[in-house]
């Protein structure tokens, strides 16, 4: 008996293997979709004050030709912006190391080789292009040989345009707050058909407009058009140089100090009253591009100055006016400094230092900016304020509190009599720092245009063998089904033969 249990468990376990094989095979299984792995993407913006880094990331398969993004992370890196190393070598490139190091640990090394890596320098290089084009050269090289040492894929460190920054700055608005796709309850990205938004942008040397527009541009420098998820957007986009926040500073400074003459006091009427403060004529106020009208034929680049608040709303209002021209105008309408701006239409997010001035203001005074009195009010009451009680009131730094009162003045001045907002439609401006987790910027909109360009990943199955294959799996578990079957009949038979025997 026990040779011929030997001889029959081999060829029963044989049976039930191709019994099991078979079911596998035959059964239906359910096809279902996995995800690619997701592809990233680093946008470094160099800003005038400074170089903040982001990462983004996307699915690998893409909806209509652009990346479904989000920010995966970001990274400020130390002291100034990349101009701010004109003259001292090596400083630009080491001042990118810790947020690239960063970039390295939060972007899989899988995935490394496939990461574009973008730079790109806006007004602060913009500026250090016109005074010395040969520096502006020299530090954009060194940075791209840091960029390039590093295990992503590096496509250019360059100088974006000022339009070209105003409508990534649309986009990135646009995108989160989903007016370009959504994530619908189906469980797929859709085109929700909404209407776009304006973006206003407030950096350190440059401010931007943008917004979709459906009358014709008078100025061709004014358009772009951008595809974005299958549509196509026909945008106005504007960058003001020197009407940033750091260079209108120093602006409005250059011209109280050349119209009262250069002298060892000044007075101020946006600092807040009995405030003082001690500047250089160089660095602090006349070596810059954007001072160069206001330079004093004869001046001691060195000299100390103290500069005094006074804190008087009205004469502060009258000087921020004269920093923008409303005169000859080419076209059939402008905006101011003689350039071109079509009717404004819809609703505008405001971003960057124009939320920190909002925030200032309300933190300040509790005003709402519903209406331009309610404006004036709140501005007329941060003016009047005197520098200890703005600190107890924000519970912030005496060396950010000194400029509430001008920038103030400076944003009223530039929406309601520059871009033309009114009572009507200054409110429709929201006010923001971050949207949907993310940073608002031009550096995501850059983003989403550059993930169009990286080839996109098919999803995977989870069952799907070709035919042929799957024909050839099965016929062979027939086959051993069979052998097993025809094994144990033989088996069978011969025991019976041998039991007759007997």
């Amino acid at each position: 008996m026990a040779p011929r249990y030997c001889q029959t468990i081999p060829v029963v376990v044989l049976l039930i293997l191709a019994i099991v094989g078979i079911l596998l095979v035959v059964l239906p299984a359910r096809e279902m979709e996995t995800p690619p792995e997701n592809m990233y993407g680093i946008v470094l913006d160099a800003g005038s004050s400074h170089t903040s880094m982001y990462i983004y990331r996307w699915p690998a398969d893409k909806q209509n030709g652009t990346g479904i993004v989000t920010q995966h992370s970001e990274c400020h890196a130390k002291d100034g912006g990349i101009s701010s190393y004109a003259g001292v070598r090596g400083g630009a490139a080491e001042s990118l190391e810790g947020c690239l190091e960063q970039a390295v640990k939060d972007i899989p090394k899988s995935r490394h080789h496939q990461t574009p890596l973008y730079l790109g320098a806006t007004a602060g290089m913009r500026l250090l292009n016109i005074v010395n084009a040969t520096e502006s050269q020299r530090v954009l090289k060194e940075v791209k040989h840091k960029l390039q040492s590093y295990p992503f894929k590096f496509k250019e460190a360059a100088i974006l345009s000022g339009p070209a920054e105003g409508a990534y700055g649309w986009v990135t608005v646009n995108y989160l707050l989903e007016n370009f796709v959504k994530y619908g309850f189906v469980g797929r990205w859709l085109n929700p058909v909404k209407e776009t938004i304006g973006a206003l942008d407030l950096g350190g040397a440059s401010t931007q407009i943008a917004f979709e527009t459906s009358e014709k541009v008078e100025n061709k420098d004014n358009v772009m058009e951008l595809k974005l998820y299958g549509q196509t957007y026909t945008l106005y986009t504007q960058s003001f140089l020197c009407f940033g926040q750091d260079q209108f500073l120093r602006k409005l400074l250059a011209h109280l100090i050349t119209t009262e003459g250069v002298k060892p006091q000044v007075s101020h009427p946006c600092y807040p009253l009995q405030f003082n403060v001690s500047i250089k004529l160089g660095e602090d106020v006349f070596d810059s591009p954007c001072t160069q009208s206001y330079r004093p034929p004869q001046f001691n680049r060195q000299m100390s100055v103290s500069v005094v608040g006074t804190g008087d709303y009205q004469n502060c209002l009258d000087n921020v006016k004269k920093m923008f021209s409303f005169e000859n105008c080419s076209y059939s309408k402008c905006s101011f400094d003689g350039v071109f701006q079509p009717n404004l239409r819809g609703n505008f997010m405001a971003f960057s230092a124009f939320f920190y001035t909002y925030r200032y203001i309300n933190s300040l005074t509790n005003i709402p900016i519903t209406s331009p009195s309610r404006l004036k009010e709140a501005i007329q009451l941060i003016c009047n304020m005197t520098i200890s009680e703005m600190s107890e009131k924000s519970m912030e730094k005496e060396k950010y509190l000194k400029n509430v009162c001008a920038m103030s003045n400076f944003i009223q001045v530039l929406l309601l009599q520059g871009y033309g907002f009114d009572k009507s439609s200054l409110p429709s401006i929201s006010f923001q720092k971050k949207a949907g987790g993310a940073s608002v910027g031009w550096a995501l909109g850059y983003m989403l245009r550059l993930s169009s360009m990286v080839p996109a990943e098919r999803l995977g199955l989870t069952k799907a063998l070709p035919a042929g294959p799957w024909v050839g799996i099965l016929f062979l578990f027939i086959t051993l089904l069979l052998i097993a079957l025809g094994y144990l009949l033989m088996i069978f038979r011969s025991t019976r033969i041998k039991e007759g025997m007997v």
